[in-house]
């Protein structure tokens, strides 16, 4: 299967289990983990990824990316784990 095929290049979003994923909410996502994951990232930063990362959540858990991979920071996975 390759990407084109989930998510035609015309088409930004497809519905999942009633859920909306957006074109680049892996992308987004682990561009927040690398800040969650940075120590010396700064209190706002951390803060402005935390409300990103919490808000593509959903759409990850609907295509089911947690069940086949694992956040392998220990922080960063703790935190996703929290959020359910």
């Amino acid at each position: 299967m390759r990407a084109e095929d989930i998510l035609p290049d015309h088409q930004n979003e497809v519905l999942v289990g009633g859920i909306v994923a957006r074109k680049g909410s892996v992308a987004a996502f682990l561009a927040n983990a690398r800040v969650l994951a940075d120590p010396s990232a700064s209190a706002p930063a951390r803060a402005q990824a935390e409300r990103d990362a919490r808000e593509v959540l959903p759409a990850l858990h609907a295509l089911g990316l947690f069940e086949v991979m694992t956040v392998r920071d220990p922080a960063v996975r703790a935190w996703v784990e929290a959020q359910q």
